[in-house]
């Protein structure tokens, strides 16, 4: 799940959903709690913050890409 901005996806992405952090609240219906999800942006500072919202949400299938898609 790529929580990076439309004009971002546009530029480079890694195939998956796109639901921006700034949208995540309204769109929570769209990710699933049973299985894995990877989540990125573009250096795992906004993917962070939407784990944490998750996460207080009941989420447990999350995963981080580690340096976001710079890294990847």
């Amino acid at each position: 799940m790529d929580v990076r901005e439309p004009y971002e996806y546009e530029v480079s992405n890694l195939g998956g959903v796109l639901i921006p952090l700034s949208i995540l609240s309204e769109k929570m219906d769209l990710i699933s709690k049973e299985k894995q999800v990877i989540v990125h942006c573009k250096s795992g500072g906004r993917s962070a913050k939407a784990i944490a919202q998750l996460e207080a949400l009941g989420f447990d299938n999350l995963w981080n890409l580690t340096g976001g898609i710079d890294a990847y």
